[in-house]
């Protein structure tokens, strides 16, 4: 590829968006990773082809593609961000440990933990440690900790990739329950959700039932199952606090997940982080002590 426009005032931003672009084929996922607008997305990239006088990327039916332009500029750049952020990491956790208790963390999450199990818990934190600022991002999908899209995360599985510290929080045990009176139906996940352990659970021991509600969200499904839809899978925490609600006796095996914290090991010693990552072990031990042979607090790889 030749590039007739100078390089040296290439910016930073526009390449880091570029490669976001590339690397999801679209523009609001981009938007949504950078947590940037997706306006800004389309305007960033073509600035960077402006600078560099080479159309990149092409809009096709599926989304957007790269040029064989953009194919050269994305095999030089890829890498390049993550070397990038491993430095902001670095300065960030050595300006951490200097700032001590105050700055921002920012914690990703389900909606269900952060609305019906973190919210209402978070209260005596804010006393503790009025110089924390928390930044929650509620979000299904499993946002980068590599690239600082978040400092902590509450996963319901274990991350199989990436060098990341990985804590198992708590397992939850999982249960049928319905409201009185409601019919003898399924109240279940959609078709884009097939593969979620609570989705195949339901397939595999509610076969020949009525599907009569679909969500992708557990706290709609709740929902659902206090206006009489049907049976409801939901965990015993979120189900316990619920009057209206009852539990559906089966001898079906029961449904487990398992809930991690998982950190990327540049933040492991910073102080506000590690005051976070305290919190919460607290609050998931206090949770699930009545299950003390399900509690294993033990790091995968390093220790924390």
């Amino acid at each position: 590829m030749t590039v007739h426009k100078q390089t040296a005032s290439l910016n930073w931003d526009d390449l880091r968006i570029f490669l976001e672009l590339a690397r999801t084929g679209s523009l609001s996922a981009a938007a949504r990773a950078l947590r940037i607008s997706h306006a800004t997305v389309g305007r960033r990239v073509a600035a960077l082809e402006e600078g560099l006088g080479r159309r990149l990327v092409e809009r096709r039916a599926d989304g957007y593609g790269l040029t064989a332009d953009g194919e050269a500029v994305f095999a030089l750049a890829d890498g390049m961000d993550e070397r990038a952020l491993a430095i902001l990491r670095q300065a960030s956790s050595q300006g951490g440990r200097e700032a001590g208790l105050t700055g921002t963390v920012r914690l990703t999450t389900t909606p269900a933990l952060a609305d019906r199990f973190l919210m209402p818990r978070l209260g005596p934190f804010r006393a503790r440690h009025p110089g924390i600022d928390l930044e929650v991002m509620v979000d299904n999908r499993s946002l980068s900790l590599a690239r600082r899209e978040a400092d902590i995360a509450i996963r319901l599985a274990r991350p199989q990739h990436g060098d990341l510290i990985a804590r198992r929080l708590a397992t939850m045990g999982y249960g049928l329950f319905t409201a009185a009176g409601a019919p003898d139906a399924v109240i279940g996940y959609d078709e884009a959700l097939a593969d979620l352990p609570e989705a195949v659970w339901l397939a595999r021991h509610m076969v020949g039932r009525r599907v009569a509600f679909r969500s992708n969200s557990l706290q709609t499904q709740l929902a659902a199952a206090k206006a009489g839809f049907g049976v409801a899978l939901l965990p015993f925490w979120l189900a316990a606090g619920e009057p209206d609600l009852m539990p559906v006796p089966g001898e079906a095996p029961p449904l487990e997940r398992e809930v991690w914290l998982v950190l990327h090991p540049d933040l492991r010693d910073v102080p506000r982080v590690r005051a976070v990552i305290e919190h919460l072990v607290v609050l998931f031990t206090a949770e699930f002590a009545a299950a003390p042979d399900r509690q294993n607090c033990q790091f995968a790889g390093t220790q924390a």
